[in-house]
């Protein structure tokens, strides 16, 4: 069987451009998901074309020990972006790769071995990533998993205390949950998440796969000040899905007490130097046109738009481009129509939210087609 692993859309995407794609029989698309937000500076933005195109006529391919420009100065690059004092930089080829990476360097560094999770996360499909997500249609065609992982109500930072102890060797959190509905953590969480595993010498690891590089309206959620009073730095932050443009690659970034026991842990492709070259002119990107200010300006003016039209809508929930709309039972119905019936993109995170993750380089204009076609889906739904 061919192609078994995705259901595949009615609609062949051909090339793309900015915030648009195209399909085979021609027809544009306003991309509102971003391919659950991996094209943060667009399609095929000329600056990461060229990176792509000049290191793939010098070399394509070495292994990590061997030293390469593209590699060593991603390396450089994300310790310099890095909340903190999170220099330490371990390349992987996936979002949950990284978090795999961040689970056993935990363990390894910590000598404990038990997990905190929360109710609703979503960290990754390889078994150690899978067994601290939450929804059991991911989990259980595939278990025993890990045994020893706990989960709690995100948000009850309580409940999240409680659970913690100096037999934890980690505490996973998203600062905003993707997958699970959009959902930001609470004022003072992300602190006591931070106090708690200070106090039990408990490694708190931050998932920022879909949340960072710039999305939220800074350069990492445990940044924004809508969600802290003040940076809360973690002791290992994993990234992926954009920052390389889609191609293939995470991070995982780490404290020197995590590194420096960090343990044996490796990977063939870890570093490719093509895709460290896209990260690479992604992140200038991001850095230079001022994208993460960008999410800001224009996240707020869409959740505004949002907020204040008659739409159907129970909440609106997130920061920056990563907003979620509660618009009841049937998110993915919504999600069809407004891409066969407007030709706009977005995603559903579960059964009820709509989820909007647009490159950051879109514009006021943008937001209000997204919203017109919104509105008319919405009311053509409630009329049935």
């Amino acid at each position: 069987m061919s192609g078994f692993v995705f259901a595949e859309k009615p609609i062949a995407i051909e090339s793309g451009e900015g915030v648009t794609l195209t399909a085979d029989d021609g027809t544009e698309y306003l991309d509102f998901g971003a391919s659950y937000a991996c094209t943060p500076v667009g399609h095929c933005h000329p600056t990461v074309v060229e990176a792509v195109q000049t290191q793939a006529s010098e070399l394509l391919f070495v292994q990590g020990s061997y030293p390469v420009e593209a590699r060593t100065t991603l390396y450089e690059r994300l310790a310099d972006l890095a909340p903190g004092d999170l220099d330490n930089v371990w390349l992987c080829n996936s979002g949950t790769e990284a978090n795999e990476a961040a689970l056993k360097f935990a363990r390894s560094a910590t000598g404990a071995s038990e997990i905190v999770a929360t109710r609703g996360a979503f960290h990754g499909r390889t078994m150690g990533s899978l067994s601290a997500t939450w929804k059991p249609k991911y989990k259980t065609p595939y278990e025993p998993l890990l045994s020893d992982v706990t989960f709690v109500e995100y948000g009850d930072a309580e409940a999240l205390s409680a659970a913690v102890s100096a037999e934890t060797a980690a505490v996973l959190l998203e600062p905003i949950q993707g997958e699970g509905g959009v959902n930001p953590a609470p004022a003072g969480y992300l602190e006591t998440a931070r106090e708690v595993t200070r106090e039990t010498e408990t490694a708190l690891i931050f998932d920022e796969i879909q949340t960072g590089l710039g999305r939220t309206g800074s350069m990492w959620a445990c940044e924004n000040d809508s969600l802290t009073d003040a940076p809360v730095v973690p002791d290992v932050l994993t990234t992926a899905k954009g920052l390389a443009s889609g191609l293939p690659m995470g991070a995982t970034l780490c404290a020197d007490w995590i590194a420096e026991s960090a343990g044996s842990h490796g990977s063939t492709f870890s570093g490719n130097p093509l895709v460290a070259a896209a990260a690479n002119a992604t992140l200038s990107v991001i850095e230079d046109d001022a994208l993460a200010a960008n999410a800001e300006t224009v996240g707020s003016y869409l959740h505004s738009e949002l907020a204040d039209s008659a739409l159907p809508i129970d909440e609106v929930r997130g920061e920056g481009l990563l907003v979620g709309l509660e618009v009841g039972r049937g998110a993915n119905r919504v999600v069809r129509d407004l891409a066969l019936d407007h030709e706009i993109l977005a995603l559903p995170a579960g059964r009820t939210v709509v989820r909007a993750l647009p490159p950051l380089t879109v514009e006021p204009a943008h937001a209000d087609a997204f919203v017109e076609a919104l509105e008319t889906v919405l009311t053509a739904t409630a009329e049935q």
